[in-house]
């Protein structure tokens, strides 16, 4: 796809170019730019996790996680490969496997979170300011989950037809 730079006077096309080419990683370089700047690809989004792996018998890790405004988990599934690499398939896997969180739960993540990155913040508090809410609601939490891909392609699939 095609960028341009538009101005008063002129519209300019942008060089394409690749993340491999300018040297960007997944994790190191991308993935640490997304979390600290999340509104470019999910506005309203507080992310309470990063490569979040607490689940049973698996060591898959989900890249960043995240609670949308209308108290929703959000998956955030990055890759810097030109394909995508079946990233789809992997947040859905990624969002089944959060869909149960409770707010308790999403409270001690994120309190984790905060402790790796240094902060003194409160999860609770933090997170419940965040919603707006003066105390949590778990039959509210977590309701829907919302799925970001984020990739410097996504493959065009053929459309295969079946006849019944």
């Amino acid at each position: 796809m095609a960028l341009y730079e538009l101005t008063k006077t002129a519209i300019t096309a942008l060089d394409q170019t690749t993340f491999a080419t300018q040297d960007i990683n997944e994790r190191m370089d991308l993935q640490r730019l997304l979390r600290q700047h999340i509104e470019v690809i999910a506005p309203d989004t507080l992310v309470i996790a990063e490569e979040f792996c607490e689940w049973d018998e698996s060591k898959r890790r989900l890249d960043l996680l995240g609670v949308d405004r209308d108290a929703n988990l959000v998956v955030i599934e990055l890759k810097r490969t030109e394909d995508g690499g079946h990233m789809e398939l992997q947040a859905i896997r990624y969002a089944a496997m959060i869909s149960a969180m409770t707010f308790s739960k999403a409270v001690d993540v994120y309190r984790r979170y905060l402790e790796r990155n240094n902060s003194t913040d409160d999860a609770e508090t933090a997170l419940l300011q965040f919603l707006n809410w003066d105390v949590a609601n778990e039959d509210t939490f977590g309701r829907d989950v919302r799925i970001v891909l984020v990739s410097a392609e996504f493959p065009r699939r053929s459309r295969h037809r079946f006849c019944g």
